[in-house]
C-alpha cells in the first residue's frame, strides 16, 4: 500500500471548538498512522497564528488560511495574501454596512472591538461562533482593529444579523471572493468568511498531493462545518464528524464520532489508517 495523505480541520474536528488540545486519542491515532508512513496535515482556516500552538504535536505540514498558505515539512509551496486594495474595499463597505469584521493575516488577527459584546448576545450555534468566542474572551492572539498595521491579509470572517448587510460587499468583491456562510441556528447571527477564489481548502490538498506526488485517490480529509466543503468534495475518502454540519454529513462518505466522542481515532481504525 502507498503512502496515504491524512488531513484534518481544527476546530470542531481535531479539537473542541476554540480549543488547541486534541483529545488523546486523536494524538494516538496520529502517530501510530505516521508510524505506518502516513503523512498528517492540519487543513484550516485558521491563519498561522492561530494554529502554531498545534505545531508542537508534530504535523508534516498545514492548508492554511482556507488554503492561502500550504507548506510541506519546513517548505511553502504557496502563498497568496489579498492586495492591499481589496482588503481596504472589504473593510470600508463591510463596516459601513454593520458587518463585524476580524482580519487574518499569516502571524495577527485583528477584530472589531465591539464583537465580543455582539458574540455574547448571540446563541450558540455552530463551532465557528464558539471558536471567536473563546478566542475574544481569552484573549488569544486577536488585537483591536485599530492596531491594524497594514500587513497582508488572508481571509476576513464576517459577523452580521441579516443577508442584507452584505448585498454591497458582495457586489464589490464577489467577482474575486467567495461568501462562505455558515449554516445559521434560527436564533442565531449569521457568521462566515470571505475566501479569495484563487483558492481554498481543496485546492490546498491538491497542490500538496502535486508536490509530493501522491494521488488524490489516497487522500482523506476529516471536517465538520461547511469551510471545509472543497477538502470534503476533493480528497478520496472524507469524514464528517458527528458534531458537524448536517450538509456537510450529506456531502462525505462517511460520518464518525464527534470530537468529544474519540472520533478521529474510531474512524482511523475504521478506514485501516491505524
Amino acid at each position: 500500500m502507498g503512502k496515504k495523505l491524512i488531513f484534518l480541520d481544527i476546530d470542531g474536528t481535531l479539537v473542541e471548538p476554540g480549543s488547541n488540545t486534541p483529545p488523546a486519542s486523536a494524538l494516538e491515532a496520529i502517530r501510530r498512522t505516521q508510524e505506518k508512513g502516513n503523512l498528517v496535515f492540519l487543513c484550516t482556516g485558521r491563519n498561522y497564528a492561530m494554529l502554531e500552538p498545534l505545531l508542537h504535536f508534530g504535523f508534516d505540514g498545514m492548508v492554511a488560511g482556507a488554503g492561502g498558505f500550504v507548506t510541506v515539512g519546513d517548505e511553502v509551496i504557496f502563498d497568496c495574501p489579498m492586495t492591499k486594495e481589496q482588503t481596504e474595499t472589504a473593510i470600508s463597505i463591510l463596516h459601513r454596512d454593520g458587518v463585524f469584521c476580524t482580519l487574518e493575516a499569516k502571524d495577527a488577527t485583528w477584530g472589531d472591538e465591539n464583537l465580543g459584546e455582539f458574540l455574547a448576545e448571540q446563541g450558540g450555534g455552530n463551532s465557528e461562533i464558539e471558536r471567536w468566542r473563546k478566542a475574544l474572551s481569552e484573549s488569544l492572539n486577536i488585537l483591536p482593529m485599530k492596531e491594524y498595521d497594514g500587513r497582508p491579509v488572508y481571509k476576513i470572517v464576517i459577523m452580521c444579523m441579516n443577508w442584507g448587510q452584505l448585498d454591497a460587499a458582495k457586489e464589490a468583491l464577489e467577482k474575486d471572493f467567495a461568501f462562505c456562510i455558515q449554516d445559521v441556528p434560527a436564533h442565531g447571527c449569521l457568521n462566515g468568511e470571505l475566501i479569495n477564489r484563487a483558492y481554498d481548502k481543496g485546492r490546498g490538498v491538491l497542490r500538496i498531493c502535486e508536490h509530493l506526488g501522491v494521488p488524490v485517490s489516497d487522500t482523506y480529509g476529516f471536517g465538520d462545518s461547511m469551510n471545509d466543503r472543497e477538502m470534503i468534495e476533493t480528497v478520496g475518502t472524507s469524514v464528517c464528524m458527528e458534531n458537524g454540519s448536517r450538509t456537510l454529513k450529506e456531502l462525505s462518505d462517511l460520518v464518525c464520532p464527534s470530537v468529544t466522542d474519540d472520533g478521529l481515532y474510531k474512524a482511523f481504525l475504521q478506514l485501516g489508517l491505524i
